[in-house]
């Protein structure tokens, strides 16, 4: 399973580990508390729950597949946090059932927006779990890097459907069922009380790269690594990244 501190799998959540990381901290600071309470929807498996319990603080991840809970057990187990990490059923929608209003330093709402019937809602849904002047740490799909993605791959009718389309999907076959732009995922946090931080462009370009060329080539990931970060936060970059993070915190 992918783990956010490992080097081959921070190819693709360097970006947005190295930014949730820094945002922890400052919680940390600001309440005076070494243990935050930390809630993760959709958190699956727990690719950044484990990691963020390694870091000492308390983590609930809510989300719909029993499978998924049940393989977060396990690696929670595995590395030795299981008493920081709480699995419990649910959707984003319906959130308030399986967990409390307000009562969560930071939220991880990453790859649930693409999925639920009504993203506006689920962001409301997220911010109102979250303490006065939490964070949210919201990811989704990009709609630009998937446009790229199809026209490199030779479907230039499919990336100009994208381009066209109101949920930015590229066809029937397409199994996302919707992509961002900056601007959209922007929208949707200040409409919900929150105040952006920063907005980062995830894989820029290791979507794109090779493998066989970061695995083989002396120094390609580490250097392919120091260019996604030099790139994130340049907004001339947002509209070709495969997926958008968003970082804000609530107000009040």
């Amino acid at each position: 399973m992918s783990d956010p501190l490992r080097p081959r799998a921070s190819l693709r959540t360097a970006v947005v580990w190295e930014v949730l990381k820094d945002a922890l901290d400052r919680r940390v600071k600001a309440t005076g508390r070494d243990a935050l309470d930390v809630l993760d929807t959709g958190g699956g498996t727990g690719n950044f729950a484990v990691p963020v319990a390694r870091l000492g603080h308390r983590v609930t991840v809510v989300d719909p597949s029993p499978n998924a809970l049940f393989a977060l057990e396990r690696r929670a187990a595995e590395a030795g946090v299981a008493d920081r990490v709480r699995g419990v059923q649910g959707d984003i929608l319906g959130l308030f059932d399986v967990v409390e209003r307000g009562g969560y330093d930071a939220v991880l709402c990453h790859g649930v927006l693409e999925y639920v019937d009504d993203p506006a809602e689920g962001v409301r849904h997220a911010v109102e779990a979250l303490r006065p002047a939490g964070a949210l740490s919201l990811l989704a799909a990009g709609l630009g890097g998937a446009v790229l993605a199809r026209a490199l791959a030779g479907h230039f009718t499919e990336a100009r459907h994208a381009l066209g389309d109101p949920e930015g999907r590229w066809g029937e076959g397409d199994p996302m069922p919707r992509r961002y732009t900056a601007e959209q995922l922007t929208a949707l946090v200040t409409g919900a009380d929150v105040e952006v931080g920063a907005v980062h462009g995830v894989r820029v370009f290791a979507d794109l790269v090779p493998g066989v060329l970061v695995d083989t080539e002396p120094g390609a990931m580490e250097a392919l690594l120091k260019l996604e970060a030099a790139a994130a936060e340049l907004p001339a970059f947002h509209s070709v990244a495969t997926q958008l993070h968003v970082l804000g915190t609530k107000r009040g």
